[in-house]
């Protein structure tokens, strides 16, 4: 028991360490991280200011485009991460390893929250220096929570596309790509959306981003308290466990498919 339990451990940290030490080689890579997604920003920001909106849109937009750096990481390093390792070769080596699958899961989850986050502070930091957006946060701490509790539910469902994406779509990347661009407008990514019809905002509200990032921007934009956003915080403890099972579940059903019909490890399958 605790051997298996040390064993999985390392295994975490194997997967944590590729990710940080594989994601940080080359400065001109995290130069383009952190400075390229302002470039998107800018566009908005400036569109608003022509418009002569409320100023609190500017923060919208810089808040959201900090956020939709995870986004990418979960849909292309996590949701398609499953495809490339068998591309590559490693899949073989993670079925076989007297591992549990989740544990690698949780090891590229941890990897990639740590790595993005590295770029999303970087993002941030000069989003507010270049376009002196001004915010009226209350609680820290809120802050924080609401934070984390937003990327366990994100990452949970990136590993639930880890293992859909490789049972079901050969193409990992055209599977990513239709999920990318409907998730930048259901989430309110660069919008409030509560400009949505009620029906719309209600389908928007399933996905993790969408609540995190509303719950972040009230906290920071409109200092509200826990009280304000308490159904957010509920939201996401139970859309991170829901999540959590299903990712479990449907690797179960992988890793059941690989050994009775083996056609998981071939590339062409």
């Amino acid at each position: 028991m605790i051997k298996s339990f040390m064993r999985n451990l390392r295994a975490i940290y194997g997967r944590v360490y590729v990710r940080i030490i594989g994601g940080n080689r080359y400065l001109h890579e995290i130069f383009a991280d952190a400075f390229l997604p302002l470039l998107n920003l800018s566009a908005y920001v400036f569109v608003y200011k022509a418009m002569n909106a409320p100023q609190d849109l500017a923060s919208f937009v810089i808040i959201g485009g900090v956020m939709v750096t995870f986004w990418l990481n979960v849909l292309w390093s996590m949701g398609a991460q499953l495809y490339w390792e068998k591309e590559m070769g490693n899949l073989e080596v993670f079925l076989l390893a007297p591992i549990s699958r989740m544990a690698i899961l949780f090891g590229m989850a941890i990897g990639g929250m740590i790595n993005t986050s590295l770029r999303a502070l970087a993002t941030l930091i000069l989003g507010l220096y270049i376009f002196n957006v001004k915010f009226n946060m209350s609680n820290p701490m809120l802050v924080l929570t609401i934070f984390i509790l937003t990327l366990i539910a994100l990452y949970a469902l990136g590993m639930l596309f880890s293992s859909l994406f490789l049972l079901f779509g050969r193409e990992a990347w055209h599977s990513a790509n239709l999920l990318q661009e409907p998730i930048y407008f259901l989430s309110g990514i660069y919008f409030p959306i509560k400009y949505f019809p009620f029906w719309l905002q209600v389908v928007a509200s399933l996905i993790p981003l969408t609540i995190g990032l509303d719950a972040i921007r009230k906290l920071i934009i409109y200092g509200y308290d826990f009280i304000d956003i308490h159904l957010h915080f509920f939201l996401l403890i139970f859309l991170s466990i829901v999540l959590l099972i299903l990712a479990k579940s449907s690797l179960n059903y992988m890793e059941k498919i690989a050994k009775k019909e083996g056609r998981l490890t071939l590339r062409w399958a």
